[in-house]
């Protein structure tokens, strides 16, 4: 239908809005004199105004439906951040302009979610998550080598500006195309309150399922769109394009990666044990570039694509966790698991900023790296540890 092809679209703007930043790095440091410290704060600030939106997006899809939601704040924030992103002549800019294009970009992918949970059956629901994500994924891939070479040639500037445009334009054909699913017969229209988070906070099936999916996409998301960049610039020396090119492999593997997952729970019959191995894979890549921080160019782009490639398992895991939803609580439990998504995500680049600074070592660039990977690998391996004991919800039963 036209209204989720228009979605799936504003995900892509979405998914590139969250990476870009990787790649714009050394433009950022010579023009406005940013730190990794900024970068951080900046790309952390994205998720988390990101996360903290998700409340009150959940109660707003129930109330006012995904086709207001979504256009409203794709519009003002989405690309009114973009548009003060390309203005930025301080640091603090350009966080105050990653908040705003977080809270645009919030509603995108829950729009769609509340749409097929709305519409589909449960067993579907995994393979749609992760197909719709792995065609976001596409603005990893824009947001890489081509977005590299465009500001080569006509400046991050006006690029980010052509972006700020091209969001309001998707932003209008939200509110055009997109049409409200019907409201579940018996569901009055004032149930969409928050007390719902609370009853699904309450749910002990959810408690071991949520740490991994806070953690999961933390390291693809985190080293893709903000470390990849300064680690292959301070220890390798890689400059713009190099970045460029390896982050583009990254992001196809993590189109891939959504696409692997999305049948792997139907066709195995298992929802846990997919998301445990294919993470404890991606753990085990974080833990070679932890041990070899410094190898060579190949490896290290070889270990990213893995981690891209094995950690996109968020439609899986949403799935996992909306097996055990009640009917009434659906729109509210995807906004909710997306909170602990996205929040886990923004915690992380605030956390990870505190740890490369903490173990900056002048003339040793690797140090900082080592101590990053590691902590992302004891971080993912406490998640997966917990993970152990969620209850498995295997398709043929939901």
């Amino acid at each position: 239908m036209a209204g989720i092809a228009v979605l799936a679209i504003a995900y892509v703007l979405s998914q590139f809005y969250r990476s870009f930043m990787a790649v714009l790095t050394p433009a950022l440091i010579v023009e406005l004199g940013a730190t990794n410290a900024d970068l951080s704060l900046a790309s952390g600030a994205f998720f988390i105004s990101f996360a903290l939106s998700q409340f009150a997006i959940g109660v707003s899809l129930d109330r006012y439906g995904p086709r207001r939601t979504a256009a409203i704040l794709l519009a003002a924030g989405g690309g009114g951040g973009a548009f003060l992103f390309a203005a930025a002549e301080q640091p603090w800019m350009i966080t105050a302009a990653m908040v705003l294009i977080g809270i645009g970009c919030a509603p995108v992918l829950m729009a769609a979610l509340f749409i097929f949970a709305r519409i589909f059956s449960k067993a579907r629901f995994a393979v749609l998550t992760s197909w719709l994500v792995a065609f976001g994924a596409a603005g990893n891939v824009i947001g890489a080598s081509p977005l590299a070479n465009a500001a080569e040639a006509f400046g991050w500037r006006p690029v980010m500006a052509g972006l700020g445009l091209f969001t309001l334009l998707t932003a209008a054909a939200v509110l055009a195309l997109v049409r409200d699913p019907a409201r579940p017969e018996g569901m009055p229209t004032g149930s969409a309150g928050f007390s719902g988070f609370v009853e699904l906070l309450r749910m002990r099936v959810l408690w071991p399922i949520i740490p991994l999916i806070a953690i999961n996409y933390a390291p693809p998301a985190g080293i893709r769109g903000l470390w990849a960049g300064p680690y292959l610039s301070e220890v390798y020396g890689a400059g713009t394009l190099v970045i460029g090119e390896v982050t583009l492999l990254m992001a196809l593997a993590m189109v891939v990666g959504s696409f692997v997952y999305g049948p792997l729970d139907t066709f195995l019959k298992t929802r846990k044990w997919v998301g445990l191995i294919g993470n404890s894979i991606s753990l085990a890549a974080i833990c070679f570039l932890a041990v070899f921080t410094v190898s060579s160019i190949s490896a290290t782009t070889a270990a990213l694509v893995v981690i891209g490639l094995c950690g996109m398992s968020y439609g899986l895991m949403m799935a996992h966790a909306r097996a055990f939803f009640p009917p009434h609580l659906v729109g509210r439990g995807v906004t909710l698991m997306n909170f602990f998504t996205i929040g886990g995500v923004g915690a992380m680049q605030f956390a990870t900023g505190a740890v490369v600074t903490a173990n900056a070592v002048p003339g040793e660039p690797a140090a900082a790296y080592t101590a990053l990977f590691t902590f992302y690998a004891v971080m993912l391996g406490i998640a997966l540890a917990i993970y152990l004991f969620s209850r498995d919800a295997k398709p043929e039963r939901t």
